[in-house]
């Protein structure tokens, strides 16, 4: 495997787990860049790489340059970096263009991975999903090989087919999460220790890899039970918010569903 020099930008959970998955799979890590100079330090000194804090800077010894920085960030940082012409940029976003860095360098291209990221949570970054897009076919090539170093969930998706999986993500992780939380903030609100649904999450979890999700819905709304539906819907007659949620959800159900 050919060892690469890599220069990291940015020093927040995306950065971190993407630094830490390089170091370890042999590359190097040069230089950590973040405005907040202490940031830098504490992911430098885990990957052995020099921190600096000015755009300016970051210098030309890398062969990659990876921007793991949100998405306003970004933009500001097309314009401040410097351009090396034959270097290879990535960001990591998964609803902006590689074109964004088009000014950067005749390279470039995003590996972004659908993922929530938690900082100092060790993650198994061999089954770490990175989505790859290269503005040439060789970049994606360079990008495939680097990268299947850490990992060996390895797709190429346009920036088209990027967007609709970022939106996909969303729904699986950040609103999944939301109504998870809910969840959480019922059981407590009521005396119920929360994990006793561990399991059941879990099983719902499962059942994405028994192919085709909605033939495997189950619960009151799928039943037409009327009377349970009524019942639930009078325990969340205090809370509007949650009743119209319940609501909404029922009718998403029922639509996909035949009455028995």
């Amino acid at each position: 495997m050919k060892k690469t020099n890599i220069s990291i930008v940015g020093s927040g959970n995306v950065a971190t787990h993407l630094a830490l998955a390089l170091h370890a799979a042999g590359h190097t890590v040069r230089q950590v860049l973040s405005r907040e100079y202490d940031h830098a330090a504490l992911l430098a000194r885990r990957v052995g790489a020099t921190p600096i804090d000015k755009p300016a800077r970051l210098d030309d010894r890398s062969d990659v340059y990876l921007l793991a920085v949100n998405d306003d960030a970004l933009y500001d940082l097309a314009l401040d970096l410097p351009s090396l012409a034959d270097k290879l940029f990535l960001h990591t976003s998964g609803s902006t263009p590689a074109d964004v860095l088009r000014r950067l360098s005749r390279h470039y291209g995003v590996v972004w991975s659908p993922q929530t990221f938690v900082r100092d949570l060790a993650m198994d970054y061999s089954r770490l999903p990175l989505c790859i897009e290269g503005n040439t076919p060789a970049v994606e090539t360079t990008m495939e090989e680097l990268f299947s170093s850490i990992s060996n969930n390895i797709f190429r998706l346009n920036y088209e087919q990027r967007r609709w999986a970022h939106l996909a993500a969303v729904f699986v992780n950040n609103f999944g999460n939301a109504v998870n939380a809910l969840a959480q903030e019922l059981a407590f609100a009521h005396g119920i220790e929360f994990s006793m649904l561990r399991p059941l999450a879990d099983a719902t979890v499962k059942k994405m890899d028994y192919g085709t999700l909605w033939p495997q819905q189950t619960g009151p709304a799928i039943r037409h039970d009327q009377k349970t539906l009524d019942a639930q819907r009078r325990l969340l007659a205090d809370d509007p918010r949650l009743l119209q949620l319940y609501d909404l959800m029922t009718d998403l159900i029922q639509s996909h569903s035949t009455p028995c």
